[in-house]
């Protein structure tokens, strides 16, 4: 079996349960599934948006994160791959979900492979996630994989893990989540995060600079 990946989970569910938080653990599974295909092992962290929100608004007043936060954010920029989800309100990402992305180092996406997914009453809201959600993280350098993933409410009263309609073509969720999956666990795959680079590695130690 190839090295282990981590997958992170970024969910900015309000209530419990959440819709937010049900695709999210979707996507991850999915996205677990597929890896494993591939001969990866996995290892899927969550970071729940809500449990952290008193900590966000600290950071943006104060401009650094602490305890709890800052574990989840060392998480987030050490992963080889994320699932960033959200509620959507008034056609875009809920203020929760632009805050915490608002206290995170400039530079901390780049690069990282992303799957970008949203919740929402209608499906028209469905296109906020490529004329508001892709726009911020193609901002930010993450390496964002094309298919994105909306769920309406109609769309989980039709899908068969609740109990009702278990046709695929009455329902397109379960298909869409499975290819976005798939395009998430190829980049994941073909790409190991080593971590934030180390600002002070080329700065030479006090017994170099003694002895220089």
């Amino acid at each position: 079996m190839s090295e282990a990946r981590t997958v992170v989970v970024v969910t900015a569910g309000l209530s419990q349960p959440s819709q937010t938080r049900l695709l999210a653990d979707r996507l991850a599974a999915a996205t677990a599934r597929e890896l494993e295909r591939d001969g990866h092992g996995v290892h899927v962290e969550v970071v729940e948006l809500r449990e952290h929100a008193h900590a966000i608004m600290d950071a943006m007043l104060t401009g650094f994160a602490g305890g709890d936060l800052a574990r989840a954010i060392d998480q987030l920029t050490r992963a080889d791959g994320v699932i960033a989800v959200t509620p959507l309100f008034t056609t875009t990402y809920s203020g929760l979900f632009k805050s915490f992305v608002d206290i995170l180092d400039k530079d901390a996406l780049t690069g990282l492979p992303m799957l970008l997914a949203a919740t929402g009453g209608t499906p028209r809201h469905s296109l906020a996630l490529d004329y508001s959600m892709r726009p911020l993280f193609t901002y930010l350098r993450a390496d964002v994989v094309p298919t994105t993933v909306f769920a309406a409410t109609d769309d989980w009263a039709k899908d068969g893990s609740a109990g009702h309609d278990t046709d695929r073509d009455a329902n397109p969720l379960p298909e869409r989540i499975d290819r976005a999956a798939r395009a998430l666990a190829d980049r994941v795959g073909a790409r190991r995060n080593d971590g934030p680079a180390d600002p002070f590695a080329t700065t030479p130690s006090f017994v170099d600079m003694l002895d220089g």
